[in-house]
Parts: structure tokens; C-alpha cells; sequence
């Protein structure tokens, strides 16, 4: 007779919706794999997580650094591809995307996918989606938007722990093949300054430095900050001779001195703003979310916030920062700066009365001024989120495509770093025209006027060009684009718009201070939506369609916050999760009557 304790009996699996996944498929191809083809039975045994994203899209770029930990700690058992499924034209080069793996050093397998085929596959409706496959080819949660690694990483565990029992999991070496690297003085610069001394200081993001040049623009006289920035971009000189430095990654301003070599950081904590984070306060004491740009105006260094779609300010002399326009909401909305809507900006000039903003997201650029005791935003060129090409002419039918600079010209005019139509353009206020300056340039993504030159920062060629500013404009063959993704056929009159969050294992809603989810619903045009529009806390809504019209897009915003389930615990860790998604409409008697938006979990 045996008298020991049975042994405890293990807690059984949780439940989980089984899906089968779709097999990858992309005309472009697999990159980081050594030129080898992958299918989904490659994977076999393995966690599989895919990531739907798009290069120019800063939330995609925010969840590639918030899954880097996650990669690093599983990596015998999780494999992590990347599925590029592009917005712009320029994004469906393969060239384009085998750069943008580089730029943005992306250790996994890239799927180029340029006509969207595995995207629709799997029912993806926004960028950055993130699909988890488990180890017998199942999917078993979707997330959209950011904040969601710390639901993976214990999606991973049960998962790991799931299939180890039961002997389907299958530890060893990915699939990832890095690829051979290249030298080159710069590699992937971002902006440049003009310095007092005459010459040139770059941002080398992808190396992650400063970048001293001499006035040819070519002689290396010294790298800065090796260790301190990441991935930094926008540079802007300040009246007493430093430069202050949009380290973007770091979510940070650091003002560096070039006749000491000092670095210090002056704004933010290092840590990634979120909605309900405060947006005004100590500089060092408030979140930032990826400043793209800098530019001293009126007294102020303005930043392009592109990963909230806002124009902050930093006060150097009170040392604090605010918000200074835009809403958070990603589009394109004039008016009061309060109520204004941005799209990534991602480049900033400055002039007397105009500050200049090259909106990427919108292909647009535009512009703040003074209006009474504050401040108003107006447009110069773009319409939205959706249209984009390379046409000249009268600036209101104007094209760009996914612009990421601006520099004011001595005439008043700006010229405009186009870069996924690799050219630069012109758009003049006198003239209300927008032409084309020079075209083969490879994704410029800023430039300086340096005497009669203007010197372009073509990221892509990891160098700065300097051109003649040209006396008449390069003739161009107009195009014009709209970002192709199949609209959902939804029936007319009533709509029910659910949003799909589940709080990952061991945690709950966090409702300590209130509601803690929130839902913005809107439409283009505005006029689509006869009721359902507006902000709310619940994550469903029902929709009155407009029978006057037959397609549009509805905009949707949410976000979810969650923490840990643990009643012992007075301090528990929160998480936030939030997306943004434009989803095209088409209003047909056959269609559906409800939209399933996924933020996190699976569609029951």
C-alpha cells in the first residue's frame, strides 16, 4: 500500500476558439530567410505570431520595439514574421520594404505581400494587427493596435507550457537569416541642420548617432551619442548655438552642444505617452510619443508628435511642455488648434508667421498660425487619409504620397521632401501651385538650404545630395492613387458596431477611476452617419447609416485598459491597448448588419 500524496493533477488548458490558419502567400516574396521559401508547415511546432504592418504607419513601428523582448526571450520556441502589407504604392516595391526591414532592424522573417492576399486571408482590418498561430496551425487570438505585449507573452507561456505536454511543441534555431551588412558613412539619415560653423549635422538613425559633416557633405568629422539615441530624426538649431534632438525611439528631446560635445535630455521620461497620460507639465516629467521633428518658433521648440498625431511645444525657459494642436484622432480636420486632427506629422518648418507641417499619413502639407489669442490649422495640400500621387497644378487638386519634410524657401514658398514619390516638390502661397523640383531621388525625408543650394537628405541612398535650386519645374506625368482595401458590404439603416476586447489571462478591465474603456466613432464624409457619432465609454454602438449614400469610411477609435486580477495586490500592473481603424463602407441590401472590430481576443 502506498501511502504518499497523489501527485496534484495539472490545471487543464484553457479553452480556445480553433481556426484554422490560411497558408502565406505574398508575390514579393521572404526576406531575412537566406532566400529560402517558407510555408506555414515551417512552423510547425513553434509559436507562430504574425504582424501585419506597413513602413510608414508609426503604431506598426511601436509594436515592432514592443515585441523585441518577447522575440528575444522565446526565441527556441516562437517565431515572429512579419507580414508587409502595404498602404502606399511605394510600400509595394520590394526594394522599398527590403530597406524598410534594414531601416527599422527587424530580426524576423518578412512576408512581402504587396496585393494584400495573406492580409485578406486573414480578415485583417487595420495596421498593426498581430495574429497568434499555435504550434498545430491554429489561430488562437487576434490584437490590434498597440499595448498588447504583455497579453502575448502570456499567450506564449500557456501556449509553451499547452504543447510541451501534450509533445507538440518543437524547440531549436527560426528560420531568421541576418543579412550581410553594408558600409556606408550614413545609413538611413533622417534630417539635417546646418550648423554656425557651415557645416552639416545628420541624424544616422538606423546607427543610432549624430553625424558631423564638413560643408562638402561628405567628410565625416565626427559621430555623437553613441549609446544615448535611438533611432533619432529631427534636428533644430537653437538661438544660443545647441541643437535640440527628436531621439524618437527613446520618446525623448535631448539638446546636444557642439562646442563641448555635451548631450542632455530635456523632454520626456523615456517612456511612450498614452491616452489618460498627462500632455502638459514638467518636461522631464510628462511622456512623449515618438517626436519626429523639431523646430524653433516664437520663442518655442515645436515637436511633430507623429505617434499621437499632435504638435507639442517645449519651453525651454520654464522647462515644461504642452499640447499645442491636435486631438490624438488621426485625419485631416481644420480649425482651432484644439480641434484639429494630424495624421504623423513628421516634419516641421519654420517661417514669421507660418509654422509649416508636412502630415505624412495625409499626404498632406499644412500649416499653423496665429488666429485672435490663439492658434489655427489650415491646409496647403492633401485630402485625406485615403488619396495620394504625384500630380502638380493648383494646390487644392495637388498630389503627394507620404511626405516627411518641409523647408522654407527665401521666397516664401516650401519646397517638399515627397518622400514615396522619391522627388522633391514646391508649394508656393503666393501662387496657390505646387510643382515638382527634382525628381530620382531615393525616399528624401528632409532638406537644408545651404546658399543657393538646397542639400536633400535622400534617406535611402544613405547620403545628402546637393542640388541648384532649379529656375523652372521638372515636368511630371501626373498620377493619382487611393489606398486599396475591400470595403465591407454592410446593409442600409441600422448598424451594430461591436469591438472585440477580452483581457488577456489573470487580468480584468481596470475600473478603479471610472470607465476604462473608450469608443470615438466617425465617418467620411461626416454626413455618412445620421447618429452613433461621438465619443463613449461602452465598446459597442449602433450606427445610423445615411440611405442617401451607397460607400464612405467609418473611423473608429478604442481603447481598452487592464490590469492585473489580484485582489492582494495594491499596486497591480496596467496595460493599455488601443487601435484606430478606417474601415470603407459599402452600403448594399445583402450586406451585414453588424461590424466586428477586434481589439484584442477572438470574434465569438
Amino acid at each position: 500500500m502506498n501511502d504518499a500524496a497523489p501527485a496534484p493533477t495539472p490545471a487543464p488548458a484553457p479553452r480556445r476558439a480553433r481556426v484554422r490558419a490560411p497558408e502565406l502567400i505574398g508575390r514579393g516574396g521572404w526576406i531575412n530567410t537566406g532566400g529560402k521559401d517558407l510555408k506555414l508547415a515551417d512552423f510547425r511546432g513553434r509559436v507562430l505570431i504574425l504582424d501585419f504592418w506597413t513602413f510608414c504607419c508609426v503604431n506598426c513601428l511601436h509594436v515592432l520595439d514592443e515585441l523585441r523582448d518577447l522575440e528575444e526571450k522565446h526565441r527556441d520556441t516562437l517565431v515572429i514574421v512579419g507580414v508587409h502589407s502595404p498602404k502606399f504604392v511605394h510600400e509595394a516595391e520590394h526594394q522599398s520594404v527590403v530597406d524598410a526591414v534594414e531601416r527599422y532592424e527587424v530580426h524576423h522573417p518578412v512576408l512581402d505581400d504587396p496585393e494584400l492576399a495573406t492580409w485578406k486571408q486573414y480578415a485583417v482590418r487595420a495596421w498593426p494587427t498581430l495574429v497568434v498561430i499555435d504550434p498545430e496551425g491554429y489561430i488562437v487570438a487576434q490584437h490590434a493596435g498597440e499595448g498588447h505585449a504583455n497579453a502575448i507573452r502570456t499567450l506564449v507561456e500557456e501556449l509553451e507550457a499547452e504543447h510541451e505536454a501534450k509533445g507538440t511543441l518543437r524547440r531549436g534555431d527560426g528560420p531568421y537569416v541576418a543579412p550581410e551588412p553594408v558600409a556606408t558613412d550614413l545609413r538611413f539619415p533622417g534630417k539635417a541642420v546646418l550648423l554656425p560653423s557651415g557645416n552639416l549635422l545628420v541624424s544616422d538613425t538606423t546607427r543610432h548617432q549624430l553625424v558631423e559633416l564638413a560643408a562638402d557633405g561628405e567628410t565625416v568629422v565626427r559621430r555623437i551619442g553613441e549609446g544615448v539615441f535611438r533611432e533619432p530624426q529631427g534636428l533644430a538649431l537653437l538661438p544660443d548655438g545647441k541643437v535640440v534632438v527628436a531621439d524618437t525611439v527613446n520618446h525623448a528631446l535631448r539638446v546636444f552642444d557642439p562646442a563641448t560635445g555635451e548631450i542632455e535630455r530635456v523632454a520626456g521620461t523615456g517612456k511612450q505617452w498614452w491616452q489618460g497620460s498627462p500632455t502638459s507639465g514638467p518636461a522631464l516629467e510628462v511622456d512623449l510619443s515618438s517626436p519626429w521633428d523639431v523646430a524653433w518658433w516664437q520663442g518655442k521648440v515645436w515637436i511633430a508628435m507623429a505617434g499621437v498625431h499632435q504638435i507639442w511645444t517645449y519651453d525651454p525657459e520654464s522647462g515644461t511642455v504642452e499640447v499645442a494642436a491636435g486631438t490624438t484622432n488621426e485625419g485631416l480636420v481644420d480649425g482651432p488648434a484644439a480641434e484639429a486632427w494630424f495624421a504623423q506629422p513628421s516634419g516641421l518648418a519654420a517661417t514669421g508667421d507660418r509654422l509649416w507641417i508636412a502630415d505624412s499619413e495625409t499626404s498632406a502639407v499644412r500649416w499653423i498660425e496665429r488666429e485672435g489669442d490663439g492658434y489655427a490649422v489650415r491646409t496647403a495640400v492633401g485630402t485625406g487619409l485615403f488619396d495620394f500621387g504625384h500630380r502638380d497644378g493648383a494646390a487644392e487638386q495637388a498630389l503627394l504620397q507620404h511626405p516627411l519634410g518641409v523647408t522654407a524657401l527665401p521666397d516664401g514658398s516650401v519646397a517638399i521632401s515627397d518622400t514615396y514619390n522619391n522627388a522633391l516638390r514646391r508649394y508656393d502661397p503666393a501662387t496657390g501651385e505646387v510643382t515638382t523640383l527634382a525628381t530620382d531621388l531615393r525616399e528624401p525625408s528632409d532638406a537644408v538650404l545651404v546658399g543657393d543650394d538646397i542639400v536633400v537628405v535622400e534617406s535611402a541612398r544613405h547620403r545628402l545630395t546637393r542640388l541648384r535650386l532649379p529656375e523652372e519645374a521638372v515636368q511630371v506625368e501626373a498620377v493619382a492613387h487611393r489606398t486599396r482595401r475591400e470595403a465591407t458590404e454592410v446593409a442600409p439603416g441600422r448598424l451594430r458596431l461591436d469591438v472585440v476586447f477580452q483581457a488577456p489571462t489573470g487580468q480584468k478591465l481596470d475600473e478603479r477611476y471610472g470607465p476604462s474603456t473608450r469608443l470615438l466613432v466617425s465617418s467620411t464624409p461626416p454626413e455618412l452617419l445620421l447618429g452613433g457619432e461621438g465619443t463613449g465609454t461602452d465598446l459597442f454602438r449602433e450606427l445610423d447609416l445615411n440611405p442617401e449614400f451607397t460607400e464612405g469610411v467609418l473611423h473608429v477609435s478604442a481603447m481598452a485598459a487592464s490590469c492585473d486580477d489580484d485582489p492582494a495586490n495594491e499596486y497591480p500592473a496596467c496595460h493599455v491597448h488601443q487601435q484606430d481603424w478606417g474601415v470603407p463602407l459599402k452600403i448594399t441590401e445583402s450586406g451585414t448588419a453588424r461590424l466586428p472590430l477586434i481589439l484584442a481576443g477572438m470574434d465569438g
